[in-house]
């Protein structure tokens, strides 16, 4: 074997095993914002109480017996405008059986966030965040994030990304049980 297929075998094997090995540990890393709320799960869910856009206040406290879906939204955010309609849609097909949407607009200006609900139509109740105390105490971390409470007040689950209409169908099916 030459000097020359030496030198190559020894740098190239050790570069080839180097990638390799930095390929297999990125694919198997969660993205940071997968854990958004991840730590919430299975635990009391936080009271808190939003101010409305358009006015008004609503507080968690005043739902219990209710099944609850917190959405963390904002209108900057791009999966949120994918599941927005979906949200809505949904939310107008079980807001009859006593199941509440509350949507908390994170990290956005008021005249941005109205605008928003404007061109998605959204009617369910929103409101802003203002000091980020809520998106604190759910340990959101990236958006957007639904969480799903039952009658009992324990959030049961949660979903990171733009939620799909038969995922959040099911998950309310289940709060509904």
């Amino acid at each position: 074997m030459s000097t020359r297929n030496i030198l190559i075998i020894s740098v190239v094997v050790p570069v080839v095993a180097f990638l390799a090995l930095l390929g297999i540990g990125l694919t198997r890393q969660e993205p940071r914002t997968g854990a958004s709320g991840a730590a919430v799960v299975t635990k009391p869910a936080s009271d808190f109480a939003l101010p409305l856009f358009g006015g008004g206040e609503i507080s968690l406290s005043s739902l219990k017996g209710k099944p609850v879906v917190i959405n963390f939204w904002a209108s900057w955010c791009v999966p949120c405008r994918d599941e927005s309609p979906i949200l809505e849609r949904t939310w107008r097909k079980y807001k009859d059986r006593g199941v509440t949407f509350i949507g908390v607009d994170i990290q956005d200006k008021e005249s941005d966030a109205l605008a928003y609900l404007k061109e998605f139509g959204i009617t369910f109740p929103n409101g802003p965040d203002k000091s980020g105390k809520i998106t604190i105490d759910y340990g959101v971390s990236g958006i957007p994030v639904t969480f799903f409470v039952n009658r009992d007040g324990q959030i049961v689950s949660r979903w990171v990304g733009a939620i799909g209409e038969r995922l959040l169908t099911a998950r309310i099916e289940e709060l509904l049980k």
